[in-house]
């Protein structure tokens, strides 16, 4: 099988398929390679659902930005809306008893709808799948990708097979542990937070009023529960490896019972959804030391990935994509889709979000991981501070919307 298209992606996640169908709308033709044939990527709480009507462990808290974008590729209408639930407000909480910090952002204050809406992957993928089926000019296989060659004219993916895929353009969206990376040579820095997502949902005794909650501990880490439809919420449990693996030997019906101590003044109590299956995610910095290589571009988690305390990693992606779309649209008719000069406008407009979420999200976990007491005190007063500065709130929320540079938002699962 020798396949040539004027763009090939790598990866089969949210983050690829949107690309996908993207540049297939903007008429150019696509080669879509299956990567899970081609890299583990997945997360363990991918699948942990058994029944279609069961709520999936990975939700995404998609915002303004990356609902503009999965409008425009006529897939958020696709999506099940009985199953997603808006963000109408969220309280983040500290962690010191006799100085308490809070700061609360509402949609009403942002003057938007909603500051975000919670999508489960499957949602989301089955929606993008359905989209996929009828885009012209999108090809699908599924083969595992042996080498990548690339030179002045384009690039060539050679297959298991014995086939190819020539193309001007390689998009890496094929996760943290990318292929395409390493196939473009390009390093890494990275680091482990030493922490687990504990990850599973929950029915609340009272409403949740579309209110995400979150609590910065020192000693238990980054606490959070995401408004499902209904009476639910998804929790996302950033936890230090030794309180991660008790938790992960506990009954959900005991976690249950440890999440008393923050939500029970506003959630009541939880009982357990379905099986009360419990999964755990390792925690990881991921910072690529360029996102763009000859005829090559990188995207979602492949691009970065970031601690799950602000919950950007989709919204980065889709912000990814949306870039690289534009940049690609407007390169003039003299130069082609891989053109060294295109990918580097690319890497020059994510520079500066990525950077910011990057210090921002390692910030934030070093900053509330320490148990030092006038840090602490420190830390929440300064909750209070922002809570009390309406232009600042402002400015966060409008980063994390997408508006601008991404900073505090709230948690979605680790995920593409």
């Amino acid at each position: 099988m020798n396949l040539q298209s004027d763009i090939c992606i790598i990866g089969n996640g949210a983050v690829g398929k949107a690309a996908a169908l993207g540049f297939a709308q903007a008429g150019a033709s696509v080669t879509l390679v299956d990567a899970q044939a081609v890299a583990t990527t997945a997360s363990p709480a991918a699948s942990a659902t058994p029944a279609d009507d069961a709520w999936d462990l990975r939700v995404y808290a998609l915002n303004p930005l990356a609902h503009g974008l999965l409008s425009r590729i006529k897939v958020w209408d696709a999506l099940d809306a009985s199953r997603v639930a808006p963000v109408d407000a969220m309280v983040v909480k500290g962690d010191d008893a006799r100085y308490p910090g809070q700061v609360a952002f509402d949609a009403y204050g942002a003057r938007v709808g909603a500051l975000a809406w919670i999508v489960e992957d499957r949602n989301l993928n089955q929606a993008l799948d359905t989209a996929l089926k009828f885009a012209s000019g999108v090809r699908r296989i599924q083969a595992r990708a042996l080498s990548m060659l690339t030179d002045a004219n384009g690039a060539e993916i050679r297959l298991a097979d014995g086939g190819n895929v020539r193309a001007k353009l390689v998009v890496g969206a094929d996760g943290a542990q990318s292929w395409v990376r390493s196939q473009a040579d390009i390093g890494i820095d990275y680091r482990p937070y030493a922490q687990k997502a504990i990850v599973t949902n929950f029915a609340t005794e009272l409403p949740h009023r579309g209110v995400a909650y979150q609590w910065f501990t020192a000693a238990e880490g980054i606490v959070a529960l995401l408004p499902l439809a209904g009476n639910r919420v998804s929790l996302v449990w950033s936890a230090p490896d030794d309180l991660a693996e008790t938790l992960l030997s506990e009954s959900a019906q005991a976690l249950a019972a440890r999440l008393g101590t923050y939500c029970a003044d506003s959630l009541g109590a939880l009982q357990p959804l379905g099986e009360g299956v419990v999964k755990a995610i390792p925690l990881s910095l991921i910072h690529p030391h360029a996102i763009v290589a000859p005829r090559v571009a990188l995207v979602g988690d492949a691009a970065h990935v970031v601690h799950p305390l602000a919950g950007q990693g989709m919204n980065l992606g889709f912000a990814d994509v949306e870039a690289l779309l534009r940049v690609v649209d407007e390169r003039g008719a003299h130069r082609d889709r891989g053109d060294t000069r295109v990918l580097s406008r690319y890497a020059r407009e994510r520079k500066e979000d990525i950077l910011l979420m990057h210090l921002a999200t390692d910030g934030l976990q070093r900053l509330f991981a320490t148990d030092f007491e006038p840090l602490r005190i420190a830390r929440n007063i300064g909750l209070n501070l922002v809570n009390n500065l309406p232009g600042l709130k402002r400015r966060l929320i409008g980063h994390a919307m997408g508006k601008s540079s991404p900073a505090l938002h709230i948690i979605q699962r680790p995920g593409k």
